[in-house]
Parts: structure tokens; C-alpha cells; sequence
């Protein structure tokens, strides 16, 4: 189809030399016709050197070198910059670790065409699944989201998934913004600030798999700067409902 949009998947990486390989397999039998960006932060295990490898065989794979590990939010963010520049009119966001299941993008590109401008991967919606995930970190997940939800009013279940497909018109607005999360926060920040512009927000049911390679980047830094930042947006969200029904409009 001549007029099929071009598309591009972003995937962060630090050190997924073990992962990397099979996901990026998988993404390209998954969506042919999808380039993909390796956002890589210095990774000292030699991903980096690995996907310039492939990116010498594979012309739908580019790779975009960071000084170092500055952390998820900036990497997404240089990716999708680096991808409005070049014209790519659906921007994908998703892990390296195949925790995400390359198959499923295409029901997130279907959600973009059927009018989406932004499309999540939800596990906690009907027909999402978690699976060999610990009890401890089930009831991290689900309560963050909970806690999210009911904080700040948004009108997702699973505002902290890292599985996303953006219209770029969207995503144009947003890359404009002062965005400073670092952590897994970016993806609430990213949801909030798109509730704000008005989106069509779907969340399409996947199947969430704990990784089996490599080493989770979970730490308790990245849970501590989201709970900070959500409370504070939470508060700044409840502030500004109560003032609207107070009927302050602030200054013209």
C-alpha cells in the first residue's frame, strides 16, 4: 500500500546484548514494513557495536548512540525526535527484553489507523495478562496504576505501560514540552500531558511476559521519583479541579 504510513519503533537499550537480538528478530518478522531505532545509552556490554552490526545488514534498522546512561525518559525522547525529523508519521515505543510481544504491535497500529492518537499496550484491562511475574511485583503494578488513576483522574487503567504507538502529530506537541521524568514516571508524564492535549487515548489488551535475559532496571530511585511525581501531579490535578468549580479562571 503506497499510502501506509511510515512507522517507526524506538527501543531503548543499556546493556541488552543477550535480549536485543532475539526481540529485534521477532519485531522485524512481526512488522515488515516497520524501521527501528536502537537508542542505545553507552551500553559498556557492547549492544551498541552489536546493533550497528546489524544495522550494516538490516537498512530498516538504525541505531542512535547516547553519551551515557541518562535514563529511559531522554532516550525516548532523543528516539523521538530523531524520528519526526526523518517523517515518520507513527511513533512505537517498547522494551528490549521482548517483555513486550513483538506480535501484538500490530492490534496498536490498528488502534492508530482506526483513529487513536495515541495507543497503549494494557495489562490491566480485559484481556491483558501478566505472566511469572512474583506476587510482590504484581501488586507493585497494580497498585501504581490504581494509585494513578485515582490521583490524577486519568481516564487510562494502565498508565505506567511502556508499550505505545503515537501518532506523530501528537507526539509533535508533546516533544515541544518540559518533560524532565527520567524513570518509569515518563510514562505517566507522557499520559497526563496527553490527556491535556485533547488525545483519543485506546488501550488495546497484550500479553506482558517477565523478561528471561539480561538484567531488570527496576530500582527503588525509579519507584520513589514516580510516587513523588504522581502525588504532586495528583495534588496539582484535584487543585486545579477545585478551582474550576470555584469558578477561578486564572489570568487571560
Amino acid at each position: 500500500m503506497t499510502d501506509a504510513p511510515r512507522i517507526l519503533v524506538v527501543i531503548p537499550t543499556y546493556d541488552e546484548r543477550e535480549a536485543l537480538p532475539g526481540t529485534l528478530a521477532r519485531l522485524r518478522a512481526a512488522v515488515p514494513r516497520a524501521d527501528v531505532l536502537v537508542a542505545d545509552d553507552a551500553s559498556p556490554d557492547g549492544t551498541g557495536r552489536w546493533a550497528d552490526e546489524r544495522a550494516a545488514e538490516d537498512p530498516a534498522v538504525h541505531v542512535l548512540h547516547r553519551r551515557g546512561k541518562e535514563g529511559l525518559g531522554p532516550a525516548y525522547l532523543a528516539g523521538f525526535r530523531w524520528g519526526l525529523e526523518r517523517g515518520y508519521e507513527v511513533l512505537v515505543e517498547m522494551d528490549a527484553d521482548a517483555s513486550h510481544r513483538p506480535e501484538q504491535l500490530p492490534a496498536l497500529l490498528e488502534a492508530v489507523a482506526a483513529g487513536a492518537d495515541l495507543a497503549i499496550g494494557s495489562r490491566w484491562v480485559r484481556g491483558g495478562r501478566v505472566h511469572r511475574w512474583p506476587l510482590r511485583r504484581l501488586l507493585l503494578s497494580r497498585g501504581a496504576n490504581v494509585y494513578t488513576r485515582l490521583a490524577m483522574g486519568l481516564p487510562v487503567h494502565d498508565a505506567t505501560a511502556g508499550f505505545r504507538a503515537f501518532r506523530a502529530d501528537l507526539l509533535r506537541s508533546l516533544v515541544g514540552e518540559d518533560i524532565a521524568s527520567h524513570g518509569y514516571c515518563f510514562q505517566v508524564d507522557m499520559t497526563r500531558r496527553s490527556v491535556a492535549h485533547g488525545a483519543r487515548i485506546v488501550e488495546v489488551p497484550i500479553d506482558f511476559d517477565e523478561r528471561v535475559e539480561g538484567v531488570s532496571k527496576m530500582s527503588s530511585s525509579i519507584v520513589t521519583e514516580a510516587l513523588v511525581k504522581v502525588t504532586v501531579w495528583g495534588l496539582q490535578h484535584r487543585t486545579q479541579r477545585l478551582l474550576g468549580r470555584l469558578g477561578y479562571r486564572g489570568r487571560s
